[in-house]
C-alpha cells in the first residue's frame, strides 16, 4: 500500500474509531451511549465469567449433596442464633427431673440402687400427682440386691439366714407393681448396634404410620434405625405404661441439635422416651408418623400438636440455657423433702448428672448438660409450642438463593468494578442474614445462607483478583503493541480502555467485504506513478467514507482492492444490512466520482476510462483480532468467512453483477432485493454454495418490475438445474426481457455458454446444478 493510499483513508480498526493511526475511544456521543448500553444488555461472559460459571455450579452440586462439613456449618450457625437468643426459661416449667446427682449417690450408695428404692421413688411421684414419669434409664438386668439373689450369690450362710433372704419379695417385683400402680411409667429402652431377640415377649407397641399420597414410601424407611434394642426385665417391662427409646444421636461435631421421635428396628417404628411420655400424658392409644415422598413431614403427638421434623423425622428443641431449677435430688424425693406443688401436674423425667455415669451431651446452648435434660427440653419446647422448623422447601430455597447470588455476583464484578460490587454485595448479605435471623426469631424457621453468602464471597475474590490480573496484563500488551506505531496518548487511551477490542483472536459473527475496481490495469497505463497515487486516493476516499458510515472497519488496502469487515471490534447487531447498504452506496458512490474524474481527464487533455467496482459480502463465524509478530502486527480478520468473501468478489466479474453474496447475507437480509445467481463450486471450497446479486435495498425489492424478473430468474434456474436446456434456453429468453432495465444480459449469456456445452456434455444424472468455478 503507497502513502498516498494510506492517506486516502484512516487504515484499519483505527479507522473505525475516529482515531488516527490510534486504537481507543469511539468519537461521539452515540458510541459512548452505545457503549454503556452494551455494558449492561449485551452480556458475553468472558474466561474468569465461564470459569466462575463452572465454580458456581460446582458449588451448587456440592449444596446439593449437603456432605458433613456443609451440614456442620449450617448448623453451626443455627447453634449461634440459639446461643444469642436462647428460648425463655418459664418461671414455673412443667417438667422436672429426679436427678441421681452426686450428693444422691454419696448419700445411698453407689449406683445400681437396690430397686425398691426406685419403687419407693415412683411411689412419691404417685403420691404427688406427677402427670408422667419417664425414666432415662433400662432395667435390663435383674436387680443383684434382692433378697434371693443375695442368697444365691453370697457364700458362708447359715441355712437360717439364706432361707429368710429366699423368702423376701423382688426388688423387681416390688418396683413392677409400683409401676403398675402407678400407671403413669413409661420406662427406657435402648438402641443396640447388634441384633437382639426376645421371642418369649410380646412386641411392644409401636408408632403408627400414615403417607400423605398412596405412591410415598413408608415413613419407616427414612426413620434412624438400630439393628436390636435393649429391653427392660419383663417383670417391669409388662407394667410399664409405656416404653420409649433414650437413645440421643449426636451430630457429627458431637452436639446434640434434633432428637429422633422415633427409631426403626425390625421394620417398625417404636417411639422416643419423650413422644411416648406425651402419649402417656394424653392418653392416646398411638402416636403418628406422617411422610411424604421426600421423607417425613411431621410427627403428631395428638390431635392439635403436629411437631414438625426432619426427614428423617428428627425434631428440633429450641433449647434455653442450663436451668438448675429444675432438678431435684432422688435423695431428697426419698426422704420426703419436696414439696408436692414441685411435682403435681408434671412431666417426670428420672436420670442422672452425676459424671460418674456419663451421661453429659453438648447442646447448642451449652458445652456440657446431663443428657435428661435434653429429653426435659424438648417436651418443654412441645408443651410451650416453641420447637424450632426447617420446612423442606428450605435447602431448595438455599439452592436458589446461591444461584441467584452467584450469578449476581459474576455479573456484577466485571460491570461495577470491585468496590462498587463489594457494597452491593454486601447489602445483599446484610439483607440475607437478616432475613435469615428475622425468620429465626419471629417464627422460628431455620434458614442457612451461610454457605450461599460463603460462595458469593468466593467468587467475588476470584473475579477481583482474575480481573485485576487481566487488567494488568492487558495494560502491558495494550502498550507493547501499540507503542511500536502510535503516539504515546493515544496509547494511553488504549490502555484505558482495553474493552473495545479483543487482543489476540476472537470468534466473532461477521460480515465482512471485499471490493475491487475491474480493469484497474489498463487505467493504470494512463497515469505515472505520482498521478495513479492521486487517483488511488481519490477513489478510496469516498469508499471509505460510506464504510465508515455504516460502521464498518477497514481491514487494510491493498493497491485498488478495500478488505473491510463489520461487528468489530464493537457490536453491530445489524451487521449484515450495514455491510449491503454500505455495498449498494459504494457502487452508487462510482458515478459521481467518474463524472469529476472524466471532467478532470478532459481539462487535461488525456483520455478517461470509467471506474468500476464488484464487490464480494459474505456473512459468518470469523477470527478476529490483533495478528502478526511481535514487531509488526495488524487488528484483522481470518476464516474460512473472509475467504469465501474474496472468491465472492471475483464471481461478480463473471456474472456482470455489482456486488455478489453469500447465502447467510442473504438469509439475513429478506427485505432487499437480491436475485439468485448460481450455486457455485469456488476456488478453495469442496461443496456447492448459493450465491446471490444485491441489487438495492428495500424499496427496489418491492418494484413490481424487479419482483417479475427474480421470478423470471428463478425459473431459468429451475429448468436448468432439472437438465431441461430447451425449456432453460426459452425461459432465457423471457428472463432478458424482464432484466432488461437490471443489465442481466451477461449473466444469461453465462447460462446460454453453460447449457451449449452441457448439451454436448451432460453432466451425470444426479447432478444438483452445482457448477465448479475455476477462477477466483
Amino acid at each position: 500500500m503507497t502513502d498516498g493510499a494510506a492517506a486516502a483513508g484512516t487504515p484499519g480498526i483505527f479507522a473505525r474509531l475516529g482515531l488516527p493511526f490510534g486504537l481507543g475511544r469511539p468519537s461521539g456521543g452515540a458510541a459512548r451511549v452505545r457503549s454503556k448500553r452494551n455494558k449492561w444488555v449485551n452480556f458475553r461472559p468472558d474466561g474468569p465469567s465461564i470459569v466462575s460459571l463452572v465454580v458456581l455450579s460446582l458449588l451448587v452440586v456440592v449444596q446439593a449433596v449437603d456432605p458433613t462439613p456443609l451440614q456442620t456449618l449450617r448448623l453451626k450457625t443455627f447453634d449461634f442464633y440459639q446461643e444469642y437468643k436462647p428460648r425463655q426459661i418459664p418461671a414455673d416449667s412443667p417438667v422436672a427431673i429426679i436427678d441421681l446427682d452426686e450428693e444422691s449417690l454419696r448419700r445411698v450408695g453407689q449406683w445400681p440402687w437396690p430397686r425398691n428404692y426406685v419403687a419407693e421413688m415412683i411411689r412419691q411421684l404417685a403420691v404427688a400427682h406427677a402427670r408422667v414419669v419417664g425414666m432415662d434409664i433400662v432395667f435390663a438386668e435383674p436387680d443383684r440386691l434382692s433378697g434371693p439373689n443375695v442368697a444365691t450369690s453370697l457364700s458362708g450362710l447359715d441355712s437360717e439366714t439364706k432361707k429368710k433372704l429366699e423368702s423376701l419379695p423382688s426388688n423387681d417385683a416390688t418396683l413392677g407393681q409400683m409401676i403398675r400402680a402407678s400407671k403413669t411409667v413409661v420406662v427406657g429402652q435402648t438402641g443396640l448396634v447388634t441384633p437382639r431377640a426376645y421371642p418369649d415377649r410380646k412386641p411392644l407397641r409401636t408408632v403408627m404410620q400414615e403417607r400423605a399420597t398412596k405412591g410415598a414410601p413408608s415413613p419407616r424407611v427414612f426413620a434412624p434405625s438400630f439393628p436390636g434394642v435393649l429391653r427392660n426385665i419383663p417383670e417391669i417391662e409388662e407394667f410399664a405404661a409405656g416404653h420409649g427409646l433414650i437413645n440421643l444421636v449426636p451430630e457429627h461435631d458431637g452436639i446434640v441439635r434434633r432428637v429422633p421421635a422415633f427409631f426403626r428396628i425390625d421394620n417398625k417404628l417404636y417411639p422416643s422416651l419423650s413422644v411416648e411420655m406425651f402419649r402417656v400424658a394424653n392418653k392416646r392409644y398411638s402416636l403418628l408418623a406422617f411422610g411424604n415422598e421426600t421423607g417425613i413431614k411431621e410427627v403428631r403427638l395428638s390431635k392439635t400438636l403436629f411437631v414438625p421434623s426432619d426427614r428423617v423425622g428428627r425434631m428440633w428443641p429450641y433449647f434455653s440455657r442450663h436451668d438448675p431449677a429444675k432438678y431435684i435430688s432422688a435423695v431428697d424425693l426419698l426422704t420426703g423433702k419436696v414439696p408436692k406443688e414441685r411435682i403435681d401436674g408434671k412431666f417426670i423425667l428420672i436420670g442422672t448428672s452425676a459424671a460418674g455415669l456419663l451421661d453429659i451431651k453438648s447442646v447448642p446452648t451449652e458445652g456440657n448438660i446431663p443428657g435428661v435434660e435434653v429429653h426435659a427440653q424438648l417436651i418443654e419446647s412441645l408443651l410451650s409450642g416453641e420447637f424450632l422448623k426447617r420446612p423442606q422447601i428450605s435447602r431448595g430455597a438455599e439452592v436458589i438463593l446461591t444461584i441467584l447470588t452467584g450469578l449476581m455476583t459474576i455479573y456484577l464484578v466485571p460491570r461495577l468494578g470491585a468496590l462498587w460490587a463489594f457494597l452491593v454485595g454486601a447489602s445483599v448479605a446484610a439483607a440475607s442474614w437478616g432475613l435469615s435471623w428475622y425468620l429465626f426469631s419471629a417464627d422460628r424457621i431455620l434458614f442457612g445462607v451461610a454457605f450461599p453468602m460463603g460462595a458469593a464471597l468466593l467468587l467475588y475474590i476470584f473475579l477481583t483478583l482474575t480481573s485485576f490480573i487481566r487488567e494488568e496484563a492487558q495494560r502491558r500488551q495494550t502498550r507493547d503493541a501499540f507503542s511500536k506505531y502510535m503516539s504515546p496518548a493515544m496509547v494511553q487511551q488504549v490502555v484505558e480502555n482495553p474493552e473495545l477490542l479483543t487482543l489476540g483472536g476472537a470468534k466473532r459473527d461477521m460480515t465482512v467485504l471485499f471490493c475491487d475496481v475491474r480493469g484497474f490495469t489498463s487505467i493504470s497505463e494512463l497515469f505515472d506513478a505520482e498521478g495513479l497515487t492521486e487517483l488511488i486516493n481519490k477513489l478510496l476516499t469516498p469508499l471509505t467514507d460510506v464504510i465508515l458510515s455504516y460502521k464498518g472497519t477497514v481491514d487494510k488496502y491493498m493497491g485498488d482492492c478495500i478488505m473491510a469487515f463489520w461487528n468489530a471490534p464493537l457490536d453491530e447487531p445489524d451487521h449484515a444490512h450495514d455491510g449491503c447498504r454500505a455495498a449498494l452506496e459504494m457502487v452508487q458512490a462510482m458515478g459521481p466520482l467518474n463524472d469529476r474524474l472524466k471532467a478532470e481527464a478532459e481539462a487535461a487533455g488525456r483520455r478517461h476510462l470509467p471506474l468500476k467496482v464488484g464487490l464480494g459480502l459474505n456473512t459468518g463465524e470469523a477470527v478476529v483480532g490483533n495478528m502478526g509478530t511481535a514487531q509488526r502486527m495488524d487488528y484483522s480478520v481470518l476464516g474460512d468467512t473472509v475467504n469465501t468473501a474474496s472468491r465472492l468478489e471475483g464471481q461478480s466479474k463473471t456474472y456482470g453483477v455489482d456486488v455478489v453474496i453469500g447465502p447467510e447475507t442473504a438469509k439475513r437480509i429478506p427485505d432487499f432485493a437480491t436475485l439468485e445467481l448460481d450455486l457455485i463450486q469456488v476456488k478453495g471450497k469442496t461443496v456447492g454454495l448459493k450465491i446471490f446479486a444485491l441489487m438495492g435495498d428495500e424499496a427496489l425489492a418491492n418494484d413490481p418490475e424487479f419482483v417479475a424478473a427474480r421470478e423470471a430468474q428463478d425459473a431459468v434456474l429451475a429448468a436448468y438445474r432439472a437438465q431441461e436446456w430447451g425449456k432453460a434456453r426459452a425461459l432465457i429468453a423471457d428472463a432478458r426481457a424482464k432484466g432488461k432495465r437490471f443489465k442481466l444480459d451477461d449473466l444469461y449469456d453465462v447460462y446460454e455458454g453453460r447449457i451449449a456445452a452441457y448439451e454436448e456434455h451432460p453432466p451425470p444424472p444426479d447432478w444438483d446444478g452445482t457448477f465448479i468455478a475455476t477462477t477466483k
